[in-house]
């Protein structure tokens, strides 16, 4: 079975969501975004894989190829690329299966709203067949746009089970002797993350700190402006199998974002066993976060309520720290690579 990819930015968890579709028999086909990428991660070679850099693909070689493969599904990741559209109503046109994978929750806006008026007129249906969607906040956009509950399908989003887990599982033993006492933030360092929140919280536990630390890990325009403060380390974005090595030695994720449709990063730090504690706007946290079990969540923007529950899990002992960190490991397993291929799979099936 052939099926193309119609991408923005390629990801780690794109990549392991692909690679189980080719471990189901797939032949990969990827148009993907290559310039003024969100962050520097690079793909590496994959069996039955096929990479095509969106810069070097006009609207003409993109439909060629479409026509030359005849995928069965064709993926489009949201609708801000108007020539990824452009080829998605062409071969809607012809009667194929053609995918949009979003992330966005429904708010009720006015923008929404007009959206949802399009929807029921038929407007989306000219461009795609079904909506994949990462959970159910989105599930209720995607039908609110006029998709047909039987057209929508779950897990677009998979963190990288296999990387994370090794990160579980390596550090498992010393964890247990002792626990480490290291919060951790890793994405992107820009305002709609909430890293102004954090650090305030971070100021306000003062001596209450004890011996914690607080790890930064990214690339962004704020990366200037936390430098230089107080038990704060602040570290460039890494590729993944580096990244492994600090996540190690983390003690508790934190995810302070004013604005988080999704974040896979939850899913990926609970798959590496780390309790959680996010703010109450992130989309994960309804599948990976269960409060009290495994973290904590708190107001968005309310850096006090983060630091009560920083102090929570500064006043944790080592064996309440791993108990949560099972639980965050546990709870990971809801989705996988293998769901998520699964799911798409599904269409062809039904078709």
């Amino acid at each position: 079975m052939k099926i193309l990819y119609l991408y923005a930015e390629v990801t780690g968890y794109t990549m392991a969501t692909i690679r189980a579709l080719v471990e189901r028999g797939a032949e990969v086909h990827v148009v993907h975004w290559d310039h003024k990428k969100l962050t520097p991660y690079q793909a590496p070679p994959c069996s039955n894989v096929h990479m095509y850099k969106r810069s070097e693909m006009s609207i003409e070689a993109i439909q060629c190829l479409a026509e030359e493969l005849s995928p069965a599904i064709t993926v489009i990741s949201g609708w801000e690329d108007k020539v990824y559209m452009a080829v998605a109503r062409r071969l809607r046109s012809q009667g194929r299966i053609v995918v949009t994978g979003f992330d966005d929750q429904w708010h009720g806006t006015l923008r929404q709203n007009v959206a949802a008026v399009l929807g029921s007129l038929g407007y989306f249906s000219r461009y795609y067949s079904h909506a994949w969607v990462s959970g159910a906040y989105q599930f209720e956009y995607a039908h609110r746009l006029g998709f047909d509950k039987k057209n929508i399908i779950y897990d677009l989003y998979s963190a990288d089970l296999c990387l994370f887990e090794k990160a579980y599982q390596g550090s498992f033993q010393e964890k247990q002797q002792s626990y480490p006492h290291r919060f951790l933030f890793v994405g992107r360092f820009e305002p709609i993350k909430g890293l102004d929140t954090l650090l305030k919280a971070w100021q306000t536990l003062g001596d209450s700190k004890r011996d914690w630390e607080l790890l930064l890990i990214g690339n962004g325009s704020l990366k200037a402006t936390l430098q230089d403060k107080p038990g704060v380390v602040v570290k460039d974005f890494m590729q993944p199998e580096r990244l492994m090595e600090e996540v190690a030695h983390g003690g508790c994720f934190i995810l302070p974002s004013r604005g988080e449709p999704w974040g896979v990063v939850v899913h990926e730090f609970a798959a590496a066993g780390m309790p959680l504690i996010v703010s109450d706007v992130v989309g994960a946290a309804s599948t990976f976060l269960i409060s009290g079990l495994n973290g904590y969540s708190f107001r968005t923007n309310d850096a006090d309520a983060l630091a009560g529950r920083m102090l929570q899990i500064i006043g944790s002992s080592n064996q309440e720290m791993m108990t949560m960190a099972e639980a965050s490991h546990m709870l990971s397993h809801r989705i996988s690579p293998q769901t998520s291929a699964a799911n798409l799979l599904s269409i062809a099936i039904q078709n």
